[in-house]
């Protein structure tokens, strides 16, 4: 789920497969080419999951930012480059109902939730509060138990947040507001947090828990599974489950339909991935999304939440600007 990136274009060379066993069934023309937002640790999971399954050479994936990505979704559809798209998927969601440019999976995806025919959710992200306990320590600051905590005055300079422009990271900190207080209250405590915030408002989903990380701050909002793997490593780092709950982003793999002009590999790449990639996947990005998967200890919430209302990039734009007028 990261922000503004530099496009990474990582070709391979292109190998025979004609005697490479494992997912692949056949050769193409050309290669896949793969548009992802994914952040680096996913992209490079999925690569390792194509070369293992007979894939290698044969796939090309290059990364945008999220907004960046977007705005090719809505703007290019079905003529965009790309064969597959890895993308938030609220984001696919309203490509589809604008553009009509998916094609519909031609394999069973068995997930614990319903999705659309279109597309598989690769991975998932639940957002907390994170902590730097020394630096909590050292600074005699408590403990917050609640997102709308941060707004009090007593953490004025110890807070890192993302703002909702940058990354979609910080939306769900605005969607457990929003949830649990109403949009005027959301407005006041968003308000609080940002002059909180000061100089740590960050572009980038990755930004709280580098300055958390490094010390700069005692306190940030990010992604949960990040906080959880530096207290395993025995970095001063812990995280705190708002009791507002935790809310969750899937990120999905579709495929452009591009009627005879379509990649046939695109959809094997995209099946062996959701097929063969998720134990990979999940080492990262621990949260279930698949029948029979399950998480240890505390690879998730306990109090995870939906947003009531469907995802969708109007509803994000609201919530931009609810955002924008607390600065």
């Amino acid at each position: 789920m990261k922000t503004f990136k530099k496009i990474l274009c990582a070709a391979l060379a292109t190998v025979s497969i004609g005697s490479i066993a494992g997912c692949s069934s056949g050769g193409a023309d050309k290669q896949v080419v793969f548009y992802t937002n994914a952040d680096d640790e996913a992209v490079e999971s999925m690569q390792k999951t194509l070369d293992e399954n007979g894939y290698e050479g044969q796939y090309i994936f290059q990364s945008f930012g999220t907004s960046e990505l977007g705005g090719k979704l809505f703007a290019e559809g079905k003529n965009i480059e790309a064969d597959a798209i890895t993308m938030t998927s609220y984001y696919l969601d309203s490509a589809q109902e604008q553009n009509n440019m998916f094609a519909d999976l031609t394999f069973d995806v068995n997930t614990t939730d319903e999705y659309p025919s279109f597309y598989a959710p690769f991975l998932g992200n639940q957002g907390a509060i994170l902590v730097n306990t020394d630096v909590l320590a050292e600074n005699n600051l408590e403990m917050p138990t609640s997102v709308k905590d941060l707004a009090d005055p007593k953490y004025n300079g110890f807070i890192s947040v993302v703002d909702i422009q940058g990354s979609s990271t910080a939306w769900l900190m605005v969607q457990s507001l929003i949830d649990s207080y109403g949009e005027e209250e959301t407005k006041s405590i968003l308000t609080d947090i940002y002059k909180n915030a000061g100089a740590h408002l960050e572009q980038s989903g990755s930004g709280p828990i580098k300055k958390v990380r490094a010390g700069e701050v005692a306190l940030g909002f990010g992604l949960r599974h990040q906080a959880v793997a530096d207290k395993a490593d025995g970095l001063p780092i812990d995280f705190v489950d708002p009791e507002e709950g935790n809310y969750t982003l899937t990120e999905s793999l579709a495929v452009v339909d591009k009627g005879e002009d379509t990649n046939p590999l695109a959809m094997e790449m995209v099946q062996c991935i959701i097929e063969t990639g998720r134990p990979d996947l999940m080492r990262t990005y621990p949260l279930p999304l698949y029948e029979g998967e399950t998480a240890d200890g505390d690879a998730i919430s306990a109090n995870s939440k939906t947003y009531p209302e469907p995802l969708t990039v109007e509803l994000l734009e609201e919530h931009q600007a609810l955002s924008e007028s607390c600065k």
